[in-house]
């Protein structure tokens, strides 16, 4: 399998929480000693260009994040040979039903249903490690309606991607096609039905490399929030 066809072949996604501090802080979480993982299906990708179906109830909250293509099969990888361990990147929102979360988190509950609807991964295209010369200096912007609501920067990652893929092979393989969502810098907050949200991937030069833009619809049938 090509990694390039993350999307269509590629069996897991791997998310990091938190892993911006003053995200961590907008949201009155403690900036964790460890990177925080949670797993997304690979059904709720999204192609650049869809439609986000946001469930009736549901208050559904944007994140920019980098994404890390797996290139290879790997187990206990040090942090000295992640980067052999990368394909590419991609461009990536992680789309979360705000109100759902808290209430599962209040409760002590997994966050599954927040994180993993359909559609709630919109991505980019494939971008190869050779176009990017520094992924610990990446700008990830992301605007709704054409108002910057996120501009942030991989610099300010608190585990940077080699500790991200070292740490997650300690408890999990990694395989050809799985993708690494990174975490999201500060600035997330809702979209409604009839948004347009447009996100930008940038290097240090200021040279666009991958661009992501979906419009935010209601979801008809299918699953509905009501709250306790």
């Amino acid at each position: 399998m090509a990694a390039a066809s993350f999307v269509q072949q590629g069996k897991k996604i791997v998310a990091i929480g938190r892993n911006y501090s003053e995200h961590a802080k907008e949201l009155n979480n403690a900036v964790p000693k460890e990177p925080i993982i949670f797993l997304k299906p690979t059904t709720s990708y999204l192609p650049s260009g869809g439609n986000v179906e946001i469930p009736q109830g549901v208050t559904a909250h944007y994140e920019v994040e980098l994404g890390v293509v797996v290139g290879k099969r790997g187990r206990d990888i040090p942090e000295s040979e992640a980067a052999g361990y990368i394909a590419g990147y991609a461009l990536a929102v992680d789309m979360t039903a705000r109100n759902v979360q808290d209430e599962l988190k209040a409760k002590r509950l997994p966050w599954t249903v927040a994180k993993g609807l359909d559609t709630f991964t919109p991505i980019s295209s494939y971008v190869p490690k050779e176009q990017v010369s520094d992924a610990a200096s990446l700008g990830l912007t992301l605007k709704v309606n054409g108002a910057v609501k996120q501009d942030g920067n991989t610099q300010d990652m608190i585990f940077p991607i080699p500790r991200l893929v070292s740490h997650i092979s300690s408890i999990m393989t990694l395989e050809e096609g799985d993708l690494i969502l990174t975490g999201t810098p500060s600035g997330v907050g809702p979209v409604a039905p009839g948004d347009k949200v447009e996100c930008t991937l940038k290097d240090s030069a200021g040279t666009q490399l991958a661009a992501l833009d979906f419009t935010a619809v209601q979801r008809e049938g299918g699953y509905r929030f009501q709250p306790a």
